[in-house]
């Protein structure tokens, strides 16, 4: 991996920036490019474990300008760097708590609370997990979170599917223009998804359903080479063979520490309107923080680029009507 400037924290403290950006993946990373390149003093919360979910996967083929494909971490770095270029400072701490009360906001990270005119929210949402080290272990080596983004991986291979809502079934069903087998294993004896999506899974040959059964632990050293599960109602413990591994049981928006700050859903994803405003002025969000739709990296890096000219034109018109 190419290396970059790695910098705890900015070199002069007590700095008021006008743009703070929170988390540093394809959201954060591109809302930095562009408030970088619009002369705007910026700063990015990049986190302990900076890069968002693009660092657990090997190879990215479906971000334009790669037709060969690049390594998640490699585009992540890129977009770092390309960042840096234009200025913004890093720090690799997580952000523990925020004040939205007044400008200047206030963002505490570590031990120092950063001052700024405007805000981005970047910060993403995590898959969940099940809880294995197996799993943990095998991230990016068959474990999987994205079909869209893994799925031609497997072509003609068997795969499984944890989870049994809609997510799930949106997996195994695009699954199946790859894989020769997709089996789904659910811990109950019936389905949450909508009746929809039921009906396609139950039509496609390539779809078996594991009923009543969980996963407890992942096979394989370097690679996924099966799945050992049980059955919830008869205890009966057993093994399937597979090369491939999608967790699809939900996701949680990384958004804890926004609470009672801003407005969020009853999942905790945050509402915006016009696209990126959150319900404080100055304040703008992007990506799977407010984004439980598409999840991809590329429709991230778009909304970056959004709440960035929208905090851009934010601060021009508090400018000038400062100078009134």
């Amino acid at each position: 991996m190419s290396s970059f400037s790695l910098m705890l924290r900015p070199q002069s403290s007590g700095v008021k920036y006008d743009v703070i950006i929170i988390g540093s993946g394809p959201a954060g990373l591109t809302a930095a490019i562009y408030t970088g390149r619009a002369r705007l003093k910026t700063l990015v919360i990049a986190g302990s474990s900076w890069g968002g979910q693009l660092m657990l996967t090997s190879e990215v083929e479906n971000y334009p300008g790669f037709p060969d494909g690049i390594l998640g971490p490699e585009l992540m770095n890129n977009m770092l760097k390309q960042a840096q270029r234009f200025g913004a400072e890093m720090v690799f701490e997580d952000a523990e708590s925020v004040d939205f009360s007044k400008r200047p906001f206030k963002v505490k990270a570590g031990d120092t609370a950063y001052e700024g005119d405007a805000v981005i929210i970047a910060t993403g949402a995590s898959p969940r997990e099940l809880g294995l080290e197996s799993e943990r272990r095998l991230k990016g080596k068959g474990v999987s979170n994205c079909a869209v983004c893994d799925g031609a991986f497997f072509k003609d291979k068997e795969v499984v599917v944890v989870g049994g809502g809609d997510s799930a079934l949106q997996e195994a069903l695009f699954l199946t223009k790859f894989a020769k087998k997709v089996r789904v294993i659910h811990r109950r004896s019936e389905l949450r998804a909508s009746k929809i999506l039921q009906e396609r899974a139950f039509e496609n040959s390539k779809i078996e359903f594991v009923w009543n059964s969980v996963v407890e632990e992942i096979l394989g050293e370097r690679r996924v080479e099966g799945v050992r599960a049980r059955r919830v109602d008869t205890g009966e413990v057993f093994e399937i063979p597979c090369e491939g591994v999608f967790v699809a049981i939900g996701y949680e928006p990384n958004t804890k520490i926004f609470k009672g700050q801003i407005e969020m859903d009853e999942r905790g994803y945050i509402i915006v309107k016009d696209n990126t405003k959150t319900s404080v002025e100055g304040v703008f969000a992007a990506g799977e923080a407010k984004d439980y739709r598409y999840r991809q990296a590329i429709t991230a890096a778009g909304e970056g680029c959004q709440a960035a000219l929208d905090a851009i034109k934010y601060l021009d018109e508090v400018r000038r009507r400062s100078e009134k």
